[in-house]
């Protein structure tokens, strides 16, 4: 056993007992296979050799499953890199959208329709307050990543977003914000709230809505419309969790978000051949710090709950961001501001190593033998050689 991946670990030893008894889908499948197989050489090895002494080292070949823990950490740094290239001036302010739990059963039953809904409801109504001349009275830049799960892996969907609070009005002018969220987060919370259960009650009458067996009442007209009344009386609580200046510590902190998985490898704390042991935030008691046992096929399930359906976005830009206009609004963005903040370092062809030796800050080609040659690439393997 491996102890520095044992996520991986879990799935190697229980995944065929799993099998036996869960039919997942066929996104789920792709992904606990490639977790499975990540690092451990059977998806090929790439090999290196020192010309100065000799030294040759391999290098197991990862998955690259977006769902996998172990291969996010160069696609952050590469994103990452790239949005502190487009970071304004001006104070940034994170704020997530959840929606009630009793919403759950239907939001695995249409996982597609509901993700969007709920990235397009949040979205719009940030938009919508946003060019309110009572509030910014312009456009923002907004990024959203959407999670799945809470921190003991139990289904919990919502939207983490990053909103600048800075913009370009309808006249093409600059307008900032001042130190507080300029958003009223009870009128957002109406407003989300609004939006979201108006596409919902759409979708049902026109037969888009997969009801699942779990809520047959919904079906019924009485049962939908008592539903319909809870979700109203409802909070749904939009929230601020961190204001920032524009140094692009919004980014970078946005960063830990976008490409995290539903748990990493560092929050295992004990295994055994029939159980998982992790730490977890109890948010309910304090943020206090509490331990959680299940079997590996519960953690199983819990963990392939949160695989995203094929192709999926789950990071999405609004406002200025949006990928039609985006060049073109930060060109005059930047212009109006007087001056362009950070430039990407990376390029889309810049080397995976090249990134690593700047993350890292040491010499990855470096041989670790003799210290005094740079390793040269041999290429990619399926087999070593004796």
């Amino acid at each position: 056993m491996d102890s520095r991946y044992p996520i991986r670990e879990v799935f190697r030893d229980s995944l065929d007992w799993y099998l036996q008894e869960h039919i997942p889908s066929a996104e789920q499948l792709s992904a606990a296979n490639a977790i499975s197989k990540c690092k451990t050489g059977e998806l090929g090895y790439n090999a290196s050799v020192c010309d100065e002494c000799g030294h040759t080292v391999t290098h197991s070949c990862s998955c690259r499953n977006r769902s996998c823990p172990n291969c996010q950490s160069v696609l952050k740094e590469v994103w990452i890199d790239k949005r502190r290239s487009e970071v304004l001036d001006a104070r940034y302010f994170h704020v997530v959208f959840t929606v009630p739990h009793i919403l759950n059963a239907l939001f695995l039953a249409n996982q597609k329709l509901l993700y969007s809904l709920l990235f397009e409801a949040a979205s719009q109504t940030l938009l919508t307050l946003s060019q309110d001349k009572r509030y910014l009275g312009a456009e923002p830049g907004i990024i959203r990543v959407l999670h799945t799960w809470g921190q003991n892996l139990a289904y919990h969907p919502h939207v983490h977003c990053i909103i600048s609070g800075a913009g370009l009005t309808r006249d093409h002018k600059l307008a900032v914000s001042g130190k507080s969220f300029f958003i009223p987060i009870k009128a957002a919370m109406k407003v989300f709230r609004g939006k979201f259960m108006a596409s919902l009650k759409s979708y049902r009458s026109s037969g888009k809505l997969v009801i699942p067996d779990s809520c047959s009442d919904l079906a019924l007209p009485d049962g939908w419309q008592s539903f319909v009344d809870r979700l109203y009386s409802t909070d749904w609580c939009p929230y601020i969790k961190e204001t920032f200046n524009g140094n692009g510590n919004a980014i970078s902190y946005l960063g830990r978000y976008t490409h995290r998985v539903a748990i990493s490898n560092g929050r295992i704390t004990d295994m055994t051949d029939d159980t998982v042991t992790f730490w977890y935030k109890d948010y309910k008691d304090g943020c206090s710090r509490k331990e959680m046992t299940l079997s590996h096929e519960e953690f199983i399930r819990r963990f392939l709950m949160h695989v995203l359906p094929k192709r999926f976005q789950k990071i999405r830009y609004y406002g200025y961001l949006s990928n039609g206009s985006k060049a073109r609004k930060l060109h005059l963005l930047f212009k109006l501001q007087g001056h362009q903040q950070f430039t990407a370092k990376f390029s889309a062809d810049t080397p995976k190593d090249v990134i690593l030796s700047d993350v890292l800050g040491i010499d990855v080609h470096l041989c670790p033998c003799c210290g005094k040659s740079s390793m040269r690439y041999l290429g990619r393997r399926y087999y070593l050689r004796p």
